[in-house]
This record gives C-alpha cells, structure tokens and sequence, in this order.
C-alpha cells in the first residue's frame, strides 16, 4: 500500500514547512511542497490539513518485560504491551532487563525484541541488568553487542545505588572498554546504560572511568538524571560533556523529590547543555520506587508509562516555552543518533516510515509505523 499525507505542518524533527510525504513500503520515498499520483493508482490519503507530522518517538529506556520486586513477589511489574507504546505515538523501544537479574534474564528481553518487530514496531535492546558482572545472553556481553543484531549495548548498570554492585573503578572500565570494543566491531553505539541512584556525588563513578582511562564521557548514557535536585544540579555540568537521560515517567509520583522533566529540559539548556545531549525516555513497566531513608524499607511503588513523554513534550513547549522542533529532539533524533539506530529519529526520504499526526493540542490523530497506520 502506498500512503500519501497531504498538507501537513512538517517537523522532521525541524520545522520543514507545510509539505506532502509519501509513503510506500516500509519507507518515505518522497517529502515535495506538492505530490500528484495517478487517480488509477490504489493508495491511501491522509488529509493533514490543520496537523502536525513527527518522527514516530524514540522510548530509549523500557523494561519491556516488565521491572521491579523490590518489594517482593506482589511488586513484580507485567511486560510492555503493544498498545501501550501506540497510544503513546511511540513507534520505537529499547529494551532493557533492570533490577532483577536473577529471576528475569536477557534472553527474555531478547524475545520480546522479537515479538515486538514481529507485531511492526521497531525495537532493540541492552544486554546486562544492575548487576556487575552482567548477565548475558551468550555467556559474554562482547559477543551479545557484536553478534546479536538487536543488542546496542549494556545497560542499564547501576551505581551510586543501595541496589548497585557497587563496581570497582576498574571493573568499570573493563566493561565500559569491552562495550565500546564490540560496538566496533558490530557496527553499533556500544553504548553502557547507567542507571544513577541517590548517592551523594552520583557521577562520581563515570567520572572515575573517564579520569583513569583512554574512555570519554560519550561511552555513558546515565539516566534518571532527574530523580533528586542534587544529582539534576550535577547533571547541568555533566551534560556539557556527555549525555543526560531524563526519565518522565516518575513525574507526578514524586513531586516533592523529582524535577518535572519539561523543567528539566527548560533548565539543562539554560545552562548551555546541548540540545543534542539531552533524552527523555519513560522507563516503562520499570517499578517507581521509594525507599524510606531511615530504614532503607520500600514504602511507595508505582509504574512508569511510554505517554508520559509526549505529556512533557507538550508541557514543554505550552509551559515552559521550549520551540516544539527543540523539544522534539529529546525522543526522537537524539536517540536514533546517540544509539545509531539506522533510519530513526526523523523525517527524511530514504528512512522508515514512523510518522506520528498530531493535532494542535498534541493529541495523537494517526500513528504509522514502518509504513503501516496502526492507529
């Protein structure tokens, strides 16, 4: 079937102007002020008149098996659904294990990965989970990242955490060096997912790798960078120098402790963060817990969703008055860069077909992924 969106207010994710895209295959063949087809040829038209055309967005950072069991067996998360990232206007997840290493594995991931390209959307995948060393899918997480296609990196490893492994200096470096090696030599970011947690000082652990070794602050994507004013006050020097993940889902669970991500965003930028450093990802189906600080017991749990991005997206631009093409950037370019996932990220001949139609109050009208309306 071929696709024709006429009139539409393009951000590929720039602002282009008011064009036609057209549709056929798994790709866009064509972006013109103006297409005529033949009226004999059987096509579909979708009149975009008064709407916006984005990129189909990027969710970076989901437990697409589902998270969790800090609190027990009951607090075990269930795995990502389909429709969940559709009426989200999310046409893409990278997946990852989390804190449960032991009772859950990458294999599992591995073949939600496959379900999920199975069912048309576009999906990938870190190797390892908190723990160091890693879990891995082959016994050795080089030959995960170089060998298995849908496997980017390792992540998300955490430190800085009550839950962390509390990894060596060394240790780190070796799986952040071994990472970036099988990226070589697979053809992909090699990028190591780090999950940050409360301590004082959170970015002192990468900046130790960076310090005592030929590794640069752009091996790391840390996420969570928003999850207290400390870590989100590091976070606006750090970002000059390498990425920051902003997790929106924890917002408004955690008013009194998190950085609404929108603000984030306004702020990170204020203090000359890169726009292309920044990323918004949901953490999805991850648990959203909270620890008492005395007792170290969880005393609240919730569960992030992939809409929770285009809600700050949007807060972003009607609140705290970022330019959409800026805000746009967070879920969908920078991740497809940064991650290097091939044909992602924006609107442009030659690249897949994730195009998602907004109207002027950002709700989502169609959502196409790989060249299919699939809402």
């Amino acid at each position: 079937m071929i696709t024709l969106f006429k009139n539409a207010q393009l951000y590929s994710p720039h602002f282009v102007g008011k064009k036609d895209v057209l549709v056929a295959g798994k790709s866009i063949i064509a972006i013109k002020d103006y297409i005529h087809l033949s009226d004999n040829l059987e096509m579909n038209i979708i009149d975009c008149e008064g709407l916006m055309l984005i990129p189909g967005l990027i969710d970076a950072h989901v437990h697409i098996t589902g998270g969790g069991g800090e609190g027990g067996p009951g607090s075990r998360m269930p795995e990502l659904q389909l429709s969940m990232m559709l009426e989200a206007g999310v046409t893409t997840v990278v997946g990852c294990l989390g804190t449960d290493g032991i009772t859950r594995n990458v294999e599992s991931v591995l073949m939600k990965v496959k379900s999920l390209r199975a069912q048309g959307v576009s999906a990938w995948m870190y190797t390892g989970a908190y723990q160091v060393p890693p879990p891995s899918i082959t016994g050795d997480i080089l030959r995960d990242i170089a060998m298995i296609e849908e496997v980017v990196g390792l992540g998300e490893i955490a430190v800085s955490d009550h839950r962390s492994s509390v990894p060596s200096t060394a240790e780190l470096i070796r799986l952040v060096a071994h990472t970036r090696v099988a990226g070589m030599i697979g053809g992909k970011a090699g990028i190591v997912n780090v999950h940050m947690g409360d301590a004082v000082d959170p970015f002192l652990p990468i900046h130790n790798v960076v310090e005592n070794s030929e590794l640069n602050y752009k091996q790391f994507v840390p996420t969570h960078c928003n999850r207290n004013a400390y870590i989100f006050e590091d976070s606006k020097e750090y970002g000059k120098k390498g990425y920051v993940d902003i997790t929106t889902s924890s917002y408004p669970y955690y008013m009194d402790e998190e950085i609404k991500p929108s603000v984030a965003l306004k702020q990170l930028l204020e203090s000359g963060v890169p726009i292309k450093h920044i990323t918004f990802t949901s953490d999805s189906c991850g648990s959203l817990p909270g620890f008492d600080p005395e007792t170290g017991k969880l005393i609240k749990i919730e569960m992030g969703l992939p809409s929770s991005i285009l809600r700050e997206i949007k807060e972003a631009v009607t609140i705290d008055n970022i330019p959409f093409e800026q805000a746009l950037q967070v879920a969908t370019s920078n991740p497809a860069d940064i991650l290097m996932l091939n044909g992602k990220g924006y609107i442009k001949e030659g690249y897949d077909a994730d195009l998602v139609v907004l109207d002027a109050d950002f709700n989502i009208v169609h959502v196409m992924a790989n060249g299919k309306v699939v809402r």
